[in-house]
């Protein structure tokens, strides 16, 4: 029997075990359900208590049928936010809605089955007879569980969300974003999690199970980490100033039809709202995700004559959400989900000919703004408007303003950190940004984990670059978070109202921006060397004495 075997469970209740602890983990992603100092600890103890359950497997097939229970509950219950957007918003029949949702996670699923399938491979011939067999054991757990990461967060375009790193971004592993980034997390997660299921569960009859061992590795990890926020990865940037941050709470089904100019109307009234006083004035008012709904060219003139007078009489940029039309003449119809800028000094002619400065949304959304091969039939059930956009370039300078260089990203594209690296670095020819921007509309979502979750995604990415992260968003959570990954400020969701808040950009390069995640998959590979190079050597071992 395995050195890590738990007390053995009956099939069906542990079936159920798998499933509930996942379910259970989901909730380490959001703020909300648990106090956020409690989400790194709680995610830990969820995961090592599923972890030991996996590793006492007696084979590959059992390795990942295991893990795939677990993380069909932990995907089921993290993303049950999209039954809203497909049922309620789409028009999708309930019984679908919830289908399409159950087979997203067990998709989603087999990433961690197959994680731990090739664990349960390459371990063959090393037993946990001994703590550095054991701690050899956790690293090669957490190295799999990683790449899993990555390769969900990679292949068919990617879906990062609920990686286990992002219950980190405050704690004591938090110091080591700037290092290694979400990816490089997830692995000391990973890494914590096996280590006290393997010295909690052991049974050797010489060794007495010392699960302080498991966590002091973990502790270890974490007592570095909390020294590292001391570093000086980057300085502060130019001279702060006043950003209006507006949150319009526009359901989702009044964007568009009949209601859309009483929306546009209500964002239009909270971004002309007067300052406290002359020190207070935002010097950049941004809006989030499709605020304007229609094409920028099949609106009026006098509609953005509006808009530009607005900045002018503001002495304000003006950044806001809106699809742009980028057909060519004689080409096909293309459109893109953008972000305009709006100077005190734009026309309107401007904005209608697309000679304002833009951003285009680059990593569009599955379903949402691209309809993979395969699934017209799918798309054409959900009453989705502006469904099938076109992609804008990877990278894309950032906006030169006044008071700093800001790189927008639109929604879901800050899930993608190893592109939003791409905005800060810059180039021979664009220095990188020294703000981030987020224009999101999650009221697909409702009053759900979602709006929660986001926030904690933009809060890592603060963290990997070392900039301070806008949030505007139309139903929340609209925040202001500084370079440390720290919430200075944030709305209420579901309510309109402004956050009006200091910001200041930063400057210089986190380690993390300097060589994204090549270091930590770099490592992760070395470490399933090493364990098959250990295991190969203990069985010709035990041949030899055979």
């Amino acid at each position: 029997m395995s050195t890590t075997d738990p007390k053995p469970l009956p099939e069906a209740l542990r079936i159920a075990l798998l499933i509930a602890l996942g379910g259970f983990h989901a909730l380490s992603f959001s703020i909300g359900p648990l106090p956020a100092w409690t989400l790194p600890f709680y995610q830990i103890a969820l995961l090592a208590m599923a972890s030991s359950q996996i590793m006492a497997s007696a084979g590959m097939r059992q390795a990942f049928g295991r893990a795939w229970l677990f993380g069909l509950g932990h995907f089921g219950v993290g993303v049950y936010w999209l039954y809203i957007s497909m049922h309620q918003y789409g028009g999708m029949p309930a019984w679908l809605a919830a289908l399409a949702v159950l087979l997203l996670a067990a998709a989603l699923a087999v990433f961690l089955g197959l994680a731990a399938a090739l664990w349960q491979g390459l371990r063959r011939g090393l037993r946990a007879d001994s703590w550095p067999a054991r701690l050899l054991l956790a690293a090669a757990w957490a190295s799999c569980w990683t790449l899993a990461e990555w390769l969900r967060g990679t292949l068919f375009t990617g879906f990062p969300w609920l990686n286990i790193g992002y219950a980190h971004a405050e704690g004591m592993f938090a110091g080591w974003a700037p290092v290694v980034g979400v990816y490089g997390l997830a692995w000391m997660s990973a890494f914590s999690a096996a280590a006290i299921a393997q010295f909690a569960a052991s049974k050797d009859k010489n060794q007495s199970p010392s699960t302080a061992i498991g966590i002091g590795a973990a502790l270890l990890l974490g007592l570095v980490g909390i020294g590292l926020p001391h570093v000086a990865w980057v300085q502060a940037d130019g001279q702060p100033f006043i950003v209006r941050l507006v949150q319009g709470n526009v359901d989702q089904a009044d964007k568009f039809g009949q209601s859309m100019e009483q929306g546009i109307r209500r964002y239009y009234e909270l971004a002309d709202l007067p300052a406290k006083s002359p020190e207070d004035a935002p010097r950049l008012i941004a809006l989030p995700e499709t605020v304007i709904p229609v094409l920028q060219n099949r609106l009026d003139p006098a509609f953005w004559q509006d808009w530009t007078e607005l900045a002018r009489r503001r002495q304000a940029d003006v950044i806001l959400g809106v699809p742009m039309d980028r057909s060519q003449p004689q080409g096909d119809f293309q459109y893109t989900n953008s972000a305009l800028l709006i100077r005190p000094d734009t026309r309107p002619e401007d904005i209608l000919q697309s000679a304002a400065p833009y951003y285009d949304k680059h990593h569009l959304v599955p379903f949402g703004e691209f309809i993979p091969p395969g699934f017209r039939w799918f798309v054409d059930m959900m009453q989705i408007p502006l469904g099938d956009f076109y992609r804008g370039a990877l990278p894309q300078p950032p906006f030169r303003l006044d008071q700093g260089r800001i790189a927008p990203n639109i929604c879901y594209e800050d899930v993608f950190g190893e592109e939003i690296l791409q905005a800060v670095r810059g180039d021979g020819r664009n220095p990188g940004a020294n703000l981030l921007l987020n224009l999101s509309n999650l009221g697909w979502f409702g009053d759900s984990w979602a709006l929660s979750q986001h926030l904690q995604i933009s809060r890592m990415r603060s963290l990997e670059t070392g900039r301070p992260m806008l949030r505007a968003t139309n139903t929340g959570m609209t925040a202001a978070i500084d370079p440390r990954g720290r919430i200075r400020a944030v709305l209420p969701p579901l309510k309109p109202g402004v956050l009006d808040v200091e910001v200041q950009g930063t400057q210089g390069l986190t380690p993390y921006v300097r060589m994204g995640n090549l270091p930590v998959l770099a490592w992760s590979a070395l470490i399933l060397i090493l364990l098959l190079w250990r295991g190969r050597r203990k069985a010709a071992e035990t041949d030899e004495a055979a």
